[in-house]
């Protein structure tokens, strides 16, 4: 079995004490932070760029990912490795060339990562799939936090089908929606890398016992 793996969303987040709210995470044993990168055009939000980024990168030693929900990110990426994150998420729909995309990355010296919409079919990624270190299937159409989980199963068994063909398999994360309950339906169809939000910054028990909920709900759940 794969590592579970809980990765937490920065939108719901306090951006007054952003920094401090990085080192809480942290501190609650989180496995990596993801930044929500969004341009007003590919999705109808409009969040932070870089410079954000790179100001709290020094408050926490867990990896940063930069999901860039935007439009030409191959004119972003050298911006946001320089800002500290280690893994770099594009959309295939947003992306023209995606070996050239990915290829980038990786010769930035980050991690790649391609995120799938919902209506988004598997076959968009399989002649990259050699390049993936995650594959990143939304349960939510991306734009806003707090949105209901869409149950994709078939996808993200397919998907754990896929990584689980290479020689060197990747991980399959998913993002939207993810709760105490919605997390076993997406790891008992194969996800191990899981993006929580609304759910870890409202929880009643604080952010800790949120995360290892969140990861005891996966581990119970997963299947290959």
């Amino acid at each position: 079995m794969p590592d579970m793996k809980i990765v937490p969303s920065v939108l719901p987040a306090d951006f007054s004490k952003l920094g401090q709210e990085v080192e809480e995470l942290e501190q609650a044993g989180v496995d990596g932070i993801q930044f929500d990168v969004m341009d007003g055009h590919f999705v109808p939000n409009l969040t932070f760029g870089a410079a954000t980024i790179k100001s709290v990168r020094a408050n926490a030693s867990v990896p940063f990912e930069a999901h860039l929900m935007i439009e030409n990110p191959d004119d972003y990426l050298e911006e946001y490795v320089d800002a500290g994150c280690e893994m770099i998420i594009v959309h295939a729909e947003a992306c023209t060339h995606l070996h050239r995309t990915l290829s980038k990355i990786k010769d930035l010296g980050a991690q790649a990562c391609v995120a799938l919409n919902p209506h988004t079919p598997l076959d968009h990624v399989s002649n990259v799939a050699g390049l993936l270190d995650m594959l990143l299937v939304m349960t939510v159409n991306p734009g806003f936090g707090g949105q209901r989980y869409i149950e994709l199963g078939d996808k993200l068994k397919q998907a754990r089908k896929l990584a689980s063909s290479l020689s060197r398999p990747f991980d399959i994360e998913v993002d939207g929606g993810i709760n105490l309950e919605t997390i076993s339906h997406a790891a008992s169809n194969g996800a191990n890398v899981f993006i929580s939000g609304s759910t870890l910054f409202k929880h009643e028990g604080g952010k800790a016992d949120c995360v290892a909920k969140l990861r005891a709900n996966a581990e119970a759940a997963f299947t290959s």
